[in-house]
């Protein structure tokens, strides 16, 4: 049996333990290992694992995983989310919709300093919903503008899935953070346009609230000093090259360490409970990257990466139809795998294609447009049915709104995602202009 045989064998394998939902970390490794061993021999795959294993974990780069994680840990630690739903609340709250408006803008300062999808929209659902139910706000509406709110933690950098791609492709994570800044900042600002077309539709949908005073609007913005000190901090001293990445989060992580003491909510128990956090979820983010790491190598010598990539480049096919088709496939994986799994799933046999195509863009330019689109792609892919991760996130918050209703409540969101999607694709300078202008 050839390798390109065993290699299409493995895949389906693959996909086959995941839809029975096998973690995706063991699935690969277990994957990856029978494969290796029939194409290599098994003292091929113990020399492997010898070198690998201790290679990547001793990669500088992973380094900055936990730190961005820890960060993100002790920010919720100090109620920071409360404080930006909060000053946002003061400023759109008066407007119908505005309170959903400012849900959406609280996730997207959560985001600049979270980098975890999943855990923007836990904790901003927490602090959200109960405004969002005191205005009487259509239940598709609240939980949807929530759910899909916490995919800009994807996106909006520091993003930890945006980190694991840079690792996998070899490209710059400062550079990639650059390049996500105005397709996150157009994220954010096409979601808000769309609770508005939803209200302007259906009035009922989100009644306005009472208006803030200008003193406590002016008060609010002030309460959020925090987040701009370790936005300017962290994403400003990496954007302009004063830190490295993981400079910069292990910065961020000793700053909002503080910031929690300092507003008097974090207790040692408190400190411990942040540190048990980032500990599991490095170890399970790590798990994957083994089993993608065994499972890619068998996929280096089965040979399938390099037949797909020929393939697709003595096609014929025009190179943006072949990213099309990557986008249409990323959309169908996205309704039962989460982001993770899809990038360590497809990145190392999609870009080795995309690389061969000529879109006109450098190869270091090509690897930073992928890079987004795929990002925005498989953000979709958290609040689509059946495995929405954050749309099961919310929903848990809200029973008593049915799960059909906050599928319903983020199709304006979804809209909102395919004209970017459009846009990314079309004018690739939007991911382009920032890590041009800051190179400068």
């Amino acid at each position: 049996m050839s390798g390109l045989v065993i290699g299409g064998i493995g895949f389906a394998a693959l996909l086959l333990l995941l839809a029975i939902r096998i973690p995706i970390g063991v699935a690969m490794l277990t994957v990856g290992v029978v494969g290796y061993v029939s194409i290599a021999g098994s003292p091929a795959l113990l020399s492997y694992l010898k070198t690998e294993t201790y290679w990547r974990f001793t990669n500088d780069d992973l380094s900055v995983v936990p730190l961005f994680l820890l960060m993100g840990q002790f920010a919720a630690k100090a109620g920071i989310s409360q404080s930006l739903f909060h000053a946002a609340n003061a400023w759109l709250g008066h407007r119908r919709g505005g309170i959903a408006m400012a849900a959406v803008g609280g996730c997207a300062g959560f985001a600049s300093i979270s980098g975890s999808s999943l855990a923007t929209a836990a904790i901003m659902g927490q602090v959200a919903l109960p405004e969002l139910r005191r205005y009487n706000y259509a239940g598709s509406l609240a939980t949807g503008a929530l759910a899909a709110g916490g995919t800009l933690g994807i996106l909006i950098p520091p993003s930890i899935v945006l980190i694991i791609y840079a690792v996998m492709v070899e490209a710059n994570v400062a550079t990639l953070f650059q390049a996500a800044f105005i397709p996150g900042v157009l994220a954010a600002i096409g979601y808000i346009l769309a609770i508005a077309i939803v209200v302007r539709v259906n009035p009922e949908a989100g009644p306005a609230g009472v208006k803030a005073a200008a003193s406590a609007q002016w008060a609010a913005l002030v309460d959020i000093w925090p987040v701009l000190v370790i936005f300017l901090l962290v994403m400003g001293g990496i954007y302009v090259g004063i830190f490295t990445p993981t400079e910069a989060a292990a910065v961020g992580a000793v700053g909002t360490f503080l910031i929690a003491v300092t507003k008097g909510r974090m207790r040692l128990e408190g400190t411990i409970d942040a540190l048990l956090g980032t500990a599991s979820t490095t170890a399970m983010i790590f798990l994957i990257l083994l089993g993608a790491a065994v499972f890619n190598a068998f996929l280096g010598f089965s040979q399938l990466p390099i037949f797909a990539a020929d393939y697709f480049q003595n096609s014929g096919l025009a190179p943006l139809v072949v990213l099309l088709g990557m986008i249409v496939l990323y959309l169908a994986l996205g309704f039962v795998m989460d982001s993770l799994s899809m990038i360590l799933l497809t990145v190392p046999i999609f870009w080795p294609i995309v690389a061969g195509l000529d879109f006109g863009l450098g190869p270091e330019e090509t690897k930073l447009w992928f890079g987004i689109i795929t990002l925005i792609v498989v953000e979709v892919g958290l609040i689509t049915p059946p495995v929405g991760l954050n749309v099961f996130v919310i929903n848990s918050m809200a029973r008593d709104v049915p799960m059909i209703e906050t599928f319903k409540g983020v199709v304006p969101f979804l809209a909102s995602d395919a004209v970017r999607v459009v846009l990314i694709v079309a004018f690739p300078t939007l991911t382009l202009v920032m890590p041009a202008l800051l190179a400068d």
